[in-house]
């Protein structure tokens, strides 16, 4: 059984909604035990993350990056950086914004750099955008086109599950396909 821990901040609930999509699309996968976590509590006791044999990240946009919370977390890790506790491991990224691009990729590549400096395996978002083979652009899956890792755009100060339906199955769609990866990499000798 592979162990997969989804850590992530969500300060207005856009976040966690499409969290909750991505483990959703985890759980789909059988051998497979997923976990939410919320990065603040993870922050308190970043040593549990040696558990998990996969970690996905979760964080909104904000002004280009991750939100501070996420940040924090990020920075607590430093001891595991130290003695490379979490080199191996299979890691990926999601984030979400209120604007299509919003700088999505910054916070994706925030998070794929903390992942290198640990020595973790990256793992994209292979998923082909929909709306190339006529799917209507709301429906169809990575209708924002990243390849990095997983973007959704909710509306400003929208309710926290108001995301077009194209971007709900596309996190459920990179919840499916990180914990395939992960079994095909945790496959015995």
């Amino acid at each position: 059984m592979s162990k997969l821990a989804i850590v992530y901040h969500s300060a207005h609930g856009h976040t966690e909604f499409i969290a909750r999509h991505v483990l959703g699309g985890a759980q789909d996968v059988e051998d497979i035990e997923a976990h939410l976590v919320k990065a603040e509590d993870m922050a308190r006791t970043p040593e549990r993350l040696v558990q998990y044999d996969g970690i996905i990240l979760g964080s909104p946009t904000y002004l280009g990056g991750v939100s501070g919370t996420f940040k924090s977390f990020m920075d607590t890790t430093g001891a595991l950086w130290r003695t490379h506790q979490l080199k191996g491991k299979l890691g990926a990224g999601f984030t979400v914004s209120s604007l299509p691009s919003g700088d999505k990729q910054s916070t994706l590549m925030s998070m794929f750099v903390f992942c290198m400096q640990h020595g973790m395996i990256w793992v994209g978002n292979p998923i082909l955008p929909e709306q190339h083979r006529g799917v209507p652009y709301e429906e169809a899956a990575n209708r924002l086109g990243s390849w990095s890792g997983l973007m959704a755009q909710a509306g400003h100060s929208s309710a926290p599950d108001a995301f077009p339906p194209g971007d709900v199955k596309t996190a459920r769609m990179f919840g499916r396909h990180f914990a395939e990866s992960l079994n095909r990499l945790m496959v015995p000798a």
